[in-house]
């Protein structure tokens, strides 16, 4: 394992490593945030946000 060093430059491997990992991290956040569920900025839209009202229900009389 030690002989595939001697290939690499290790210095170049992890700054590689990292600018990967970090546009793979931003791509995942942007991703996440144009869906609605999980868009933790604007929260759910409006449009799609259905609620019920419903009608009291009528007192009983003992």
């Amino acid at each position: 394992m030690w002989r595939i060093w001697l290939l690499f430059d290790p210095r170049r491997i992890l700054v590689a490593m990292s600018v990967f990992l970090f546009s793979l991290a931003i791509l995942i956040h942007f991703i996440l945030l144009s869906t609605d569920r999980f868009n933790w900025l604007e929260g759910p839209s409006a449009g799609r946000m259905t609620m019920t009202q419903s009608a009291p229900l009528p007192a009983s009389k003992p």
